[in-house]
């Protein structure tokens, strides 16, 4: 069977990323793998190393990189949104507050699904906007189980340090007062995909005056069981959300 698409500088890339799939491969491995010569197989290997497609052990063997998780966590994010509706609008409900669902884009994070209160003061955050990944609860919590180098590359500016990242990963949650925008309080906890890697982050905000000035001790416990109901879904799906 031929499997050329026609463009053959990627029917040569998706040979490199295929032979990796049985795991690490040296560069003369690749070559027997792809039947490509060596010096085309070095540049297709580098140039998707590059782009974070293809990475390198530590004894320098080529093997498949971290983007292909992150392509596959987007792959299944229908699934999450069909879920975190009815999750929202019940963690909306148990707290009284606003609720939303944010998500990593870059250097900003996404508010992906959000259920609003229904009256009174509130903290809106309509679906689709973009805030920084500087400041806030949902940051902290996106951030906090990042990889060592990123996390180091997105403190730099931050509202919040490595400590206070410490302390979300022992505890579970990340709470913030008057951190992303003054008089206003957020609760939020990591949602995992099947593997564990965390890749959103559920939130409530609203006023400090109802949230208080320590929110986690009132809200913590729900938006925890709002996170690790959605986890659970993509846990029982088995989809890499």
């Amino acid at each position: 069977m031929d499997n050329s698409s026609g463009v053959g500088v990627l029917d040569k890339a998706a040979s490199v990323l295929s032979a990796l799939e049985t795991g690490p491969t040296t560069l003369a491995g690749l070559v027997t793998a792809t039947g490509l010569a060596r010096p085309t197989a070095h540049r297709l290997a580098v140039a998707l190393e590059h782009h974070r497609l293809v990475s390198r052990d530590l004894q320098g063997r080529f093997v498949l990189g971290p983007r292909l998780a992150e392509l596959a966590s987007a792959a299944g994010e229908d699934r999450l949104l069909a879920t975190a509706g009815p999750v929202l609008a019940r963690l909306r409900d148990i707290t009284g507050e606003s609720a939303q669902l944010f998500r990593r884009q870059g250097d900003a994070r996404i508010c992906v699904a959000a259920a609003e209160r229904t009256s009174g003061l509130r903290d809106s955050v309509p679906v689709g906007s973009q805030l920084t990944m500087s400041a806030g609860s949902a940051a902290q919590v996106l951030l906090a189980w990042e990889e060592p180098d990123r996390m180091q590359k997105g403190l730099r500016g931050s509202q919040f340090s490595a400590v206070a990242l410490a302390s979300v990963r022992r505890r579970g949650w990340a709470q913030s007062v008057g951190e992303r925008e003054v008089g206003v309080a957020s609760v939020s906890a990591p949602v995992r995909s099947p593997s564990g890697k965390v890749i959103a982050a559920v939130s409530v905000s609203g006023p400090i005056e109802r949230l208080s000035r320590q929110p986690g001790r009132m809200h913590a416990p729900a938006v925890m069981a709002a996170a690790e109901r959605l986890s659970e879904v993509l846990r029982r799906s088995g989809q890499e959300s």
